[in-house]
């Protein structure tokens, strides 16, 4: 093959050489240049005349194009370097915001938003009321609940770290893909802004709810004295009845009624109502959702039902619980003057308790993995009662 007035012989590769660099061989003056896709030797090189040229000085139309070859070959080099680099910190950004979405725990900031617009539906009273202002009011009002929730998860996961490694090894900070310094600036900034917007919203039962929601979640995982309710049954009912039975309910309510409305704050029958099945509903949760952490809570010396009764007593006293509110609600709909109210409540609540039994019938209390499936099927329940809720009138 001619190149350039040189004449090149193809021969067994060199694997020792450095990618794009034309080298002297150790043993003699042959050349060599190393391609993308062959290893050539430059074994002979002759001018015009037919002559043998043994030093590279002598061959000029080989060094004419010697110092291109090489500059293109390195500067391919840096893009597939540059190329690399820019891979990696993409990676690298991917994951450290996948990180964070999970310390904010997603499928709980569904729920409350769910929660916090069900209650609010409750105090329009006629569909004229459903107005774009109400609506922004109601996105205004999420906004900090969004916040202050995610504080109360971060501070339940700094506080159980530990714990996590055993119960939940796929969170976060129990993993390492995120650490406990980034942790806690979510955290502290997440119930400063809370705090900073329910100010601004300049609504007393909005930053009341707030400070009630970041007390009692403080209470109930901070490890400090006469705090840390987790580790007592009762504290952490009580826990769950005071910030999403009581306080979150009621303080979105009269926040909608009163600084969104702009109507005077009235507790109704219907308000009552639902305040109790949320309360019951609190219980419930607050009963099963010991059930995949035995292993770590038992470990760590921390008492709940689940323990002391067992796994399968504990699941079917929550069924149980939640079949007398389905009941109640059952009822509460038969009761009502409104035809839509009475169909949707009682087909409604029927269906999720059919669903119920036929779920608790086949988990299998000795695999955390089903036992752990049905807790968010609990869950699952609880949103569709959410939706539910704002049809209920009495």
């Amino acid at each position: 093959m001619v190149i350039l007035g040189c004449v090149k012989k193809h021969v067994t590769p060199i694997t020792r050489i450095h990618e794009g660099a034309v080298n002297r061989g150790s043993e003699s003056t042959k050349y060599s240049i190393r391609c993308r896709s062959s290893l050539f030797h430059l074994s002979n090189c002759r001018n015009r005349n037919g002559e043998g040229i043994t030093n590279d000085k002598q061959c000029k139309p080989f060094n004419r194009h010697r110092a291109p070859v090489t500059l293109q070959d390195e500067a391919a080099s840096r893009f597939d370097e540059d190329n690399n680099n820019s891979i990696g910190f993409r990676d690298a950004f991917l994951k450290n915001i996948n990180a964070i979405f999970q310390f904010t725990r997603p499928f709980f900031l569904l729920g409350v938003t769910i929660d916090m617009t069900s209650v609010s539906l409750l105090a329009p009273q006629q569909f004229a009321d459903l107005t774009p202002t109400f609506f922004i009011g109601l996105l205004k009002a999420i906004v900090p609940g969004l916040l202050v929730n995610i504080y109360e998860v971060g501070v339940n996961q700094l506080y159980d770290v530990e714990i996590d490694k055993i119960n939940k090894p796929d969170l976060p900070l129990a993993s390492g893909d995120l650490s406990i310094g980034a942790g806690i600036t979510i955290t502290c900034t997440c119930l400063l802004m809370s705090l900073a917007i329910g100010i601004m919203l300049r609504s007393p039962p909005l930053i009341s709810t707030i400070i009630m929601w970041f007390v009692l979640s403080s209470a109930y995982s901070v490890d400090l004295p006469f705090l840390r309710w987790k580790r007592n049954p009762f504290l952490a009912t009580m826990y769950g009845v005071l910030e999403r039975g009581l306080a979150m309910p009621l303080g979105y309510f009269m926040h909608i009624q009163k600084y969104v409305l702009g109507r005077p704050i009235e507790f109704s029958r219907t308000l009552m109502f639902v305040v109790a099945v949320k309360c019951w509903f609190c219980v419930l949760l607050v009963l099963l959702k010991d059930m995949p952490d035995v292993d770590g809570d038992k470990e760590h010396g921390i008492q709940t039902l689940s323990i002391a009764l067992g796994k399968e007593k504990v699941l079917w006293l929550g069924v149980y619980m939640l079949l007398v509110v389905y009941g109640a609600l059952v009822i509460a709909g038969a009761s009502s003057p409104f035809l839509e109210s009475k169909l949707i409540t009682i087909i409604g609540h029927s269906t999720l308790a059919f669903l119920l039994l036929q779920r608790a019938r086949n988990v299998d209390v000795s695999s955390q993995a089903a036992i752990l499936s049905f807790y968010r099927f609990i869950w699952k329940l609880l949103f569709a009662e959410h939706i539910l809720l704002p049809c209920v009138r009495l």
